[in-house]
């Protein structure tokens, strides 16, 4: 995960947000690899470097770790599709760039997808309603551009195209890395989507 820092910030709080960021990117891992009940505030902090009682400069107990972490993915996801469309041309080109974005995602957060797949019920009621909410504006996101595709299919169907490719592009967790790996589920996104 990256954050963007602004570049007034004191070297304090850039300091802090560089610590909060290494808690998250240690407990996606350590979700990850072993599940978020089998984590504690101590495995945390030792993962980023800090002592056990410091993680709770930044966040009041593991609940609130799992809930800025799988919080912060689906706004960024949303905010990356919302700038992919933004900036997008046709419609064709736009779900490309939308695809390309996923994939780039996916890549790069493969521990945070096993964490939601896994550990999104453990997260309090109120944080997996904003998750779902994120995610579901997100799909909506790439609904908007399917439509522009293919006005006459239901908005119900693009909603499966969406989850299915959705599907495709997360399993990168499972299918692993490798050279190519990209524009393999790039090129199945967009052959599937034509379906």
């Amino acid at each position: 995960m990256t954050v963007e820092t602004d570049s007034r910030e004191t070297p304090r709080a850039r300091a802090k947000a560089d610590r909060r960021t290494a808690l998250l990117d240690s407990a996606a891992r350590l979700f990850a690899e072993r599940g978020f009940d089998r984590v504690s505030m101590e495995d945390l902090g030792s993962a980023a470097g800090v002592s056990g009682p410091a993680v709770y400069r930044h966040f009041p107990g593991k609940q609130s770790v799992l809930a800025a972490l799988l919080i912060d993915v689906s706004q960024g996801l949303f905010d990356g599709g919302t700038t992919v469309i933004d900036g997008g041309s046709d419609a064709t080109a736009t779900l490309h760039e939308l695809i390309a974005f996923h994939v780039a995602f996916a890549l790069a957060n493969a521990d945070v997808i096993r964490v939601q797949d896994r550990d999104l019920e453990s997260l309090a009621p109120a944080d997996q309603h904003q998750v779902r909410a994120l995610q579901r504006n997100y799909v909506e996101l790439w609904v908007g551009v399917l439509a522009r595709l293919d006005p006459e299919t239901p908005a119900a169907a693009l909603r499966v195209k969406a989850h299915a490719t959705f599907g495709l592009i997360n399993s990168t967790p499972h299918s692993g890395h490798s050279a190519g790996t990209g524009q393999i589920l790039e090129a199945m996104a967009r052959a599937g989507l034509r379906a």
